[in-house]
């Protein structure tokens, strides 16, 4: 199982707002495809899915905060 982390972002940012899930629970995803999109005071951006597998958790859903280093979501690469 791989953990989709949410990583440094930069200085002085420390946390950033899920604004979008472009898979659901149970689809398919495949590496550096975007998965989510995210929001911080400065930018938005998409992070890229990580391997190749299936979104088998989503533990941030969409409106919520997550720190840097918080865990996003679970890909189950053997899916």
């Amino acid at each position: 199982m791989t953990k989709v982390i949410l990583p440094e972002l930069g200085e002085g940012i420390d946390k950033a707002i899920v604004s979008y899930w472009y898979h659901k629970e149970g689809d398919k995803v495949k590496e550096k495809e975007d998965l989510v999109e995210l929001t911080t005071d400065k930018a938005t951006f998409n992070l890229p899915s990580p391997c190749n597998g299936v979104l088998v958790n989503i533990l941030c859903p969409e409106g919520q905060t997550v720190h840097i280093g918080e865990a996003l979501a679970e890909i189950d690469e053997n899916g």
